[in-house]
C-alpha cells in the first residue's frame, strides 16, 4: 500500500515546475520593454564636404552628421543617421546595452540553476 506522502511526494516531484523553464519565461517577459535594439555607439562626426570654398569647411567648423558605428564580422562600419532618427536610435543602442546586462544576468542566473540541480541530483544518489 502506497501512503499519502509518497504519493504527493512522487506528484510534487513529477509537476514541479522546471526552473530553466521559468527562467526563459522571465528572460523573454523582460525583452518587451527593449524593442527597438541596436548595437554600437552613436556619434556626431565634423567633415568636410567636397564643395570648393565652402565657408564651413573653410573656417574649420565643418558639416556635423551622426553615424551609428556597428561591428559585423569583425569589421567596423558607420551608418549616416539622418538628424530626426538620432532619437530613436540612442534609444535603440540604450536598449542594447541593457539587453546585454540582462543576457550576462540571465546567464548568471541560468548557471546557478544548473547547479542547484545538479547538487540535488547528487543528493538523491
Amino acid at each position: 500500500m502506497t501512503s499519502t506522502c509518497a504519493v504527493w511526494h512522487i506528484y510534487s516531484v513529477t509537476n514541479a515546475p522546471d526552473p530553466l523553464v521559468e527562467l526563459k519565461a522571465w528572460f523573454i517577459a523582460q525583452l518587451d520593454d527593449l524593442w527597438p535594439v541596436a548595437l554600437g555607439s552613436l556619434s556626431l562626426r565634423r567633415s568636410p564636404c567636397i564643395r570648393k570654398n565652402c565657408q564651413a569647411c573653410a573656417t574649420g567648423e565643418k558639416h556635423a552628421s551622426y553615424v551609428l558605428y556597428v561591428r559585423r564580422e569583425g569589421k567596423r562600419y558607420g551608418l549616416y543617421i539622418p538628424d530626426e532618427l538620432v532619437p530613436q536610435v540612442r534609444a535603440a543602442v540604450a536598449n542594447g546595452r541593457k539587453l546585454e546586462a540582462l543576457v550576462a544576468d540571465a546567464g548568471v542566473r541560468a548557471v546557478g540553476v544548473l547547479k542547484g540541480a545538479r547538487s540535488t541530483r547528487r543528493s538523491r544518489s
